[in-house]
């Protein structure tokens, strides 16, 4: 149990509805590895020089935290030494939110690098999302649906990372997306003047194509109890 604010959040928490649209990019892995250094963590380089981001706008409909907007920026990093995991993990780089208590829980429960942002999201015609900051644009993007794609049958799970106050943590993520839509490219990033879009376009992120993008309709979602992990 954790007490955020005036409430007491149980664990795991559950997202029992929420819509995604996202998109991955290939950028070069010696400027993400400069972006993410303090966390301690390593990117990896599934394209050689270069690594992935993901960028991700969502909509939780109905979840343990209320209703909320949130978007993302991650990188693929290898798991610290001493975590036994398969496969890559998913480090959390920027989050901004539009809601009080869902940032207060994300920075206290997880150590999720939240941000609390203006953030509309229209999910008509080519889906988009803006995020403002301190009456700025910090970063816009459109993602064109694709094809569908059938339901899987398992649900994934995730090692998200964190790193918040100088702390670095592991979150257990486990996904049930359904109403998959998959496409190559398809999504288009616009940054702003605000000082936070900065990372983003040294990773050139307005700049390069998207390698593939990817709509859900429905998601469910567990977090887990996040840990520390050691990455010196």
């Amino acid at each position: 149990m954790h007490q955020v604010l005036d409430q007491t959040v149980a664990m795991p928490v559950e997202i029992r509805h929420a819509q995604v649209a996202s998109a991955m990019f290939p950028v070069p892995a010696r400027v993400a590895q400069t972006v993410i250094g303090y966390s301690g963590l390593e990117v990896v380089r599934p394209l050689g020089s270069h690594t992935i981001c993901s960028l991700a706008f969502v909509e939780y409909v109905d979840g343990d935290l209320g209703p909320y907007h949130e978007f993302a920026v991650a990188f693929l990093v290898r798991h610290p030494r001493g975590v036994a995991s398969s496969g890559v993990g998913a480090f959390i780089h920027w989050l901004p939110v539009d809601g009080e208590f869902t940032l207060q829980a994300g920075r206290q429960i997880w150590g999720f690098p939240k941000v609390l942002t203006r953030l509309p999201i229209d999910w008509s015609g080519p889906q988009r999302c803006a995020v403002h900051q301190d009456g700025r644009l910090v970063a816009a993007m459109s993602v064109k649906p694709g094809l569908a794609v059938p339901d899987g049958q398992a649900a994934p799970v995730i090692d998200a990372y964190a790193c918040y106050d100088g702390v670095t943590r592991r979150v257990p993520w486990t996904m049930r997306p359904s109403q998959v839509r998959m496409r190559p490219g398809g999504a288009v990033v616009t940054l702003g003047d605000h000082p936070a879009a900065e990372d983003m376009r040294r990773l050139g992120l307005d700049r390069v194509p998207a390698l593939s993008s990817t709509t859900v309709g429905h998601l469910g979602m567990t977090f887990g109890e996040a840990e520390e992990v050691a990455t010196a």
